[in-house]
């Protein structure tokens, strides 16, 4: 503990600091009793026998069920965070704007996706485009619709069929993933830029820059720094939202290791969500432990160091240095 007092906080005294700990050990014994209790219970239950905890010594379970379900959730949540990081910049610059008819528009669609539960939009992602693409295809818009899906959403496996779209779920769940999460993202940048000092922007247009160079070379850089910490929370929710695929039959990470397990095991349903839940906090706290190295290499980037003063101390105040090499002289 710091030895100096800090403005909403007074160090304790000697008697405080012994009710401290004093506390601290009653919670930890009532905490330690609590989960010797569960554990018993468990215990007494017969869920610690080894055929609950066998199937995740197997490499068959992992090689068919585990591992094949969290490449992808890996595989989804990768790309949506690349489309939903750059999602975010782009309306979370627009929202900036200064023109109109740039602003208002974003500020519309940013509000419209972060209103809307991720689930749905899932559910209409999937199910929607087959219902009304055939439609679309006899309309004038026709060309365009099959432009667009030959060209572009291919990538995502989305195919047409005379005039008919589907979507895989794949592609449904980086969809809802990115509209979702990448709104949230606008808002991020947008409170990350307006949280610079006017100083810095105010600055940059007296040397000359323009709002683009103002933006790019001085907001920006510093913005990042302070969004990072968001970032990375938002990007741990998109993980784990990856599970809400389970509503189009996603075969994602949760869904093979919560579902598919116990029903072909002896209904371990702890036991899978045990290992479910350390695997995802693994995970997350990888990304965490990532997301500070960043942070601090990008501040450590940016930090200037001056020159050093010489043996002499400051320099004169001006229009003392004849004086004082004259006086020098005379000594």
């Amino acid at each position: 503990m710091s030895k100096e007092a800090s403005i909403l906080f007074d160090i304790p005294g000697p008697r405080a600091r012994a009710r401290n700990k004093a506390l601290t050990a009653i919670v930890s014994a009532v905490l330690l009793a609590i989960l010797a209790g569960l554990v018993w219970r468990l215990y007494d239950k017969g869920q610690f026998q080894e055929k609950l905890w066998s199937p995740f010594t197997e490499w068959t379970v992992w090689r068919h069920l585990l591992l094949p379900g969290l490449m992808n959730t890996l595989k989804a949540a990768a790309v949506a965070t690349v489309l939903a990081l750059l999602f975010g910049i782009v309306f979370g610059l627009a929202r900036l704007s200064d023109h109109w008819w740039i602003r208002i528009p974003a500020g519309a669609v940013v509000e419209f996706f972060r209103g809307i539960p991720l689930l749905i939009l899932i559910f209409l992602a999937f199910f929607v485009p087959n219902k009304i693409s055939p439609e679309i295809a006899e309309s004038q818009f026709g060309q365009i619709q099959r432009l667009s899906v030959d060209y572009f959403f291919f990538i995502f496996g989305v195919e047409s069929n005379a005039g008919v779209v589907t979507v895989p779920a794949f592609a449904a769940v980086v969809f809802g993933l990115v509209m979702y999460n990448g709104s949230v993202l606008a808002e991020i940048v947008r409170a990350g830029v307006l949280s610079i000092p006017k100083g810095q922007s105010e600055a940059a247009y007296s040397v000359g820059l323009r709002k683009n160079g103002v933006m790019r070379l001085v907001l920006l850089p510093q913005a990042v720094t302070v969004m990072m910490p968001a970032i990375v929370s938002q990007i741990v929710v998109l993980l784990k939202d990856t599970a809400l695929g389970f509503i189009i039959a996603y075969g994602e990470f949760l869904q093979a290791g919560f579902k598919q397990v116990p029903a072909n095991y002896s209904n371990n349903v702890l036991q899978a969500g045990i290992v479910v839940a350390i695997i995802y906090i693994a995970i997350n706290m990888s990304l965490s432990r990532v997301a500070t190295w960043l942070e601090r290499r990008s501040r450590g980037s940016r930090k200037t160091t001056g020159q050093t003063l010489g043996a002499s101390g400051p320099p004169p105040a001006p229009g003392l240095t004849g004086q004082s090499s004259g006086k020098a002289s005379a000594a």
